[in-house]
C-alpha cells in the first residue's frame, strides 16, 4: 500500500511539474509513511524527490521511528543544540537533489520555522503551493479508509448514546462536552479528537461554531451536538439537535425541513455530478419553506484524515464527485437569537450512489 501511495504522490508531481515536495508533520505525512510527529520546537521535514529516495530531517531521539516507516526513508538527524539543525537540512537537500528545482509544500501546514531552513539550503529552489496536488493524494479512499471512517461513526454515536442520560436541566454546555469528550474515548476514539465536540443550548444554537459556555440548560432548549470521533486516524464528524422538553414550535417545523434537506442532499450525492449539486439539492429545500436565508454555510466538507478537506460542498464548486470521495452532508437553519437546527451526516461515494456512513435518527427528539 505505501508503494502504490508514493508512486501516486510522484504521478501528481509530474502532472504538476514538481521536483520534490516537503512536508511538515500532519496528515499527508501519515498517509505516506505511517508516522505520526507532532509539530514541535523541533523541525521536522519530509522531502520526496521526483527520483531518488525519500529523506526525513528530525531530531535524533526521533530517528529510531524510522525502522517503522511504511516507505524506506534517509534519516538526517540533529541534536538538540539548534546550531547543528542548518546542517542538517543542508545534507538532506544535498542528498534530494533539491537545489535550483521546483519544490512543492502544504501552505496551510508548512511552517516558517521549516521553510527557513529549506529556503538556506536551497537558495536556488523555488517553494510553491503544493495543495492541489496534496488534496487529489488523499482524495478517494480505499476500502481500510473507508473502514476507519465507518468505525469511527459507530463510536461516535455510541458516545453520544452514552451521554444523552446527562442531559438535564441546570447542566451546563461546557459540563455536558466534558461527558461527551469522556464517552468518546470510553468508546474506543483515537486519544487525539478530530475537533472539539461543540455543545450549543436554546440561542447558542443559532451559532455553527459555538464554543461550549457556562450557559445551563433549560426546558425547552434546543440541544444541539456537533462532534466526532477518530479511528486509526480516520475521522467521523456528526451534528444532531434535541430538545430538552417541548421546544417552540418553530423549531419542529424546522426540524423537519432541515432533515428534509439532509435526506435531498444525501439522495443527489453520487459520482460524476459536480459537489456543488449537493449543496444545491438540500439548499432548494430549504429555500422553498421560505427559510432560505437563514441557511448561511455550504452544506458540507470532505472528511478523512482532516475534519476539512476536499471536496467542498458548496453551490459553485464544480469539482466532480468519485468513488470513493467522503464528506459530510449537514444542512441547517439558524434564527439569530433564538436557536438554530443542523443534522449532519458522512457519506462516501459508491459505485452506484453514495452510502451513508451514519445512521443515528434525524428526528428532533424531546429528551
Amino acid at each position: 500500500m505505501s508503494t502504490d501511495r508514493l508512486n501516486k504522490v510522484l504521478r501528481l508531481m509530474r502532472f504538476e511539474g514538481l521536483d520534490a515536495l516537503a512536508l511538515n508533520p500532519g496528515p499527508s505525512l501519515v498517509y505516506l509513511t505511517g508516522l505520526h510527529f507532532h509539530l514541535m520546537e523541533r523541525p521536522v521535514v519530509l522531502l520526496i524527490p521526483a527520483s531518488g529516495e525519500p529523506v526525513m530531517v528530525l531530531p535524533e531521539l526521533e530517528a529510531s521511528r524510522l525502522e517503522h516507516a511504511r516507505l524506506p526513508l534517509r534519516a538526517f538527524p540533529y541534536a538538540d543544540n539548534p546550531a547543528t539543525w542548518e546542517n542538517a537540512f543542508r545534507q538532506a537537500v544535498q542528498a534530494a537533489h533539491l537545489n535550483g528545482v521546483r519544490v512543492g509544500v502544504e501552505a496551510t501546514r508548512m511552517r516558517f520555522l521549516e521553510l527557513s531552513y529549506l529556503q538556506k539550503s536551497a537558495p536556488g529552489s523555488n517553494f510553491e503551493a503544493a495543495d492541489f496536488s496534496l488534496s487529489n493524494l488523499r482524495i478517494a479512499k480505499d476500502r481500510e479508509e473507508v473502514e476507519a471512517m465507518r468505525q469511527a461513526a459507530r463510536i461516535a454515536e455510541d458516545a453520544l448514546q452514552a451521554t444523552l442520560p446527562a442531559v438535564k436541566e441546570g447542566i451546563s454546555e461546557a459540563e455536558l462536552a466534558g461527558e461527551l469528550v469522556v464517552q468518546l474515548l470510553r468508546a474506543g476514539s483515537d486519544s487525539e479528537l478530530p475537533f472539539s465536540p461543540i455543545v450549543a443550548f436554546g440561542e447558542n444554537s443559532a451559532n455553527p461554531h459555538s464554543t461550549p459556555s457556562d450557559r445551563r440548560l433549560k426546558r425547552g432548549d434546543l440541544v444541539l451536538f456537533d462532534w466526532g470521533a477518530s479511528c486509526q486516524g480516520y475521522i467521523s464528524d456528526i451534528t444532531r439537535t434535541f430538545s430538552l422538553g417541548e421546544p417552540d414550535g418553530e423549531f419542529r417545523r424546522i426540524a423537519e425541513i432541515v432533515k428534509a434537506a439532509n435526506e435531498a442532499g444525501r439522495q443527489a450525492a453520487r459520482g460524476g455530478i459536480p459537489a456543488g449539486q449537493v449543496d444545491l439539492a438540500a439548499r432548494q429545500e430549504i429555500e422553498k419553506a421560505g427559510y432560505g436565508p437563514y441557511f448561511i454555510h455550504r452544506t458540507g466538507h470532505g472528511i478523512g484524515m482532516e475534519g476539512h478537506e476536499a471536496p467542498y460542498i458548496f453551490a459553485e464548486n464544480q469539482q466532480i464527485l468519485e468513488e470513493g470521495m467522503a464528506f459530510t452532508v449537514e444542512p441547517g437553519i439558524y434564527l439569530p437569537g433564538r436557536g438554530g437546527v443542523r443534522i449532519e451526516d458522512n457519506v462516501v461515494i459508491t459505485g452506484d450512489g453514495a452510502e451513508t456512513l451514519t445512521s443515528l435518527p434525524r428526528e428532533l427528539i424531546q429528551l
